[in-house]
């Protein structure tokens, strides 16, 4: 391999393949590593004193038909202290408002409708500036909690004076195969994940649809911020807090992780990923961000997986023709596209052999289109929300 783009093409190769290989597999090896030569945490007891007052925050659009039952399962958590639930309808075009009004959901509810859609984080700054409550809780209209999940939201947050927030568990019904398969064990790793850091130090982002803080930590949002849910815990945590995770406190999602709701969803969120990096570069220096290889290794590199996976495939097709080993490894990319897309078929899909690679090939397509949406978004002024 005398040939100087010949090894070029070979370190290409290689650090694509680490690259890829930390982003996914090794970041999660690493963390478990860490977490066991370290003894864990110890958490103190919960205060002595009345129980704090609890504040629930739910931001809805055109909710008429499940906002009732929302409601209604905020009010019945099994947690002690006064609560209030703050309904922001933004941009509501039904009877949501007016659906909320006539409940009795069996404590304090306030209904608020800007004048205009004016999305999520500036209706979350809305409701938190009215909100009475020493901790508040975040909530999304489609799922319900647990009975319990806000009592351990609450408990956890409680014993460690240093932490600004917890996030909850969000369990999504099982899908019925090909891609979505894969995204589910995607969705799995993920909470591992989010154990593991919290075990370390601190979680990097929260749930959106079930995760508590202290009123004294939140800080506004600018209001055409796409993941309000990492924004605002990592604000917190670069001023010294931290940010746990309680896999006991549980929210269900009915809605599957198939493709076509997956899809819109991961694009929008890569792309909030996008915005944080150029809008918080900072936060991945080690004298602003004590977490800062955690964004990096679980945010940032994570973005680069289609420019990876391209690299890869493109060095191997040019090393191919002078080594054998190349050919191999030519063929096993190739082999590993042709599975994933025959995961997409309903005669393969429930084969995990497809369905695995068809979810991961989804995942970084939807990064790819992520970073064209961001720049649309960023061009647009914020106004190219969906």
């Amino acid at each position: 391999m005398a040939d100087p783009s010949l090894s070029i093409a070979a370190a290409v190769f290689w650090l694509s393949l680490a690259l890829l290989g930390y982003a996914f597999a090794g970041y999660p090896v690493l963390l478990r590593l860490l977490n066991l030569t370290q003894p864990p945490r110890r958490e103190e007891a919960p205060p002595v004193g009345p129980p704090p007052s609890l504040s629930f925050i739910v931001v809805a659009h055109n909710e008429e038909s499940r906002i009732e039952a929302r409601l209604r399962n905020l009010a019945a958590s099994a947690c002690e202290g006064e609560r209030e639930i703050l309904l922001v309808c933004d941009g509501c075009t039904d009877a949501t408002a007016a659906t909320a009004r006539r409940l009795d959901p069996g404590c304090p509810l306030r209904v608020f409708e800007p004048g205009k859609r004016t999305g999520k984080a500036a209706a979350l700054n809305l409701a938190v500036t009215f909100a009475n409550g020493e901790i508040l809780v975040f909530a999304d209209a489609r799922q319900r909690f647990a009975p319990d999940a806000v009592a351990r939201l609450v408990d956890r947050l409680l014993r460690d004076p240093a932490a600004a927030a917890v996030s909850g568990s969000l369990e999504i019904e099982p899908s019925v195969g090909g891609p979505a398969a894969g995204i589910d064990l995607y969705w799995k790793l993920e909470k591992w994940i989010r154990n593991e850091e919290s075990k370390l130090d601190s979680v990097i982002g929260a749930t959106g649809a079930i995760y508590a803080m202290r009123r004294t930590d939140y800080r506004p949002l600018p209001a055409d911020t796409l993941i309000d849910d990492v924004v605002q815990p990592m604000q917190a945590l670069v001023r010294g807090r931290r940010v746990l995770f309680e896999p006991g406190a549980v929210a269900y999602d009915p809605q599957t992780l198939e493709t076509r709701h997956e899809q819109r969803r991961k694009v929008r969120t890569l792309a909030g990923n996008y915005q944080m990096l150029f809008r918080h570069p900072g936060w991945l220096l080690p004298q602003v961000n004590r977490c800062w290889w955690q964004l990096l290794s679980h945010k940032v590199l994570r973005l680069g997986g289609p420019l990876y996976l391209t690299a890869c495939l493109g060095a191997s097709v040019a090393l191919a023709p002078s080594s054998g080993f190349f050919r191999l490894v030519l063929a096993a990319q190739i082999l590993a596209y042709l599975a994933a897309l025959a995961g997409i078929s309903p005669a393969l899909r429930r084969y995990r052999l497809f369905s695995l690679p068809a979810g991961f090939l989804f995942l970084q397509v939807q990064s790819a289109r992520a970073f064209s949406y961001y720049l649309r978004f960023r061009r647009d002024g914020g106004k190219g929300a969906w």
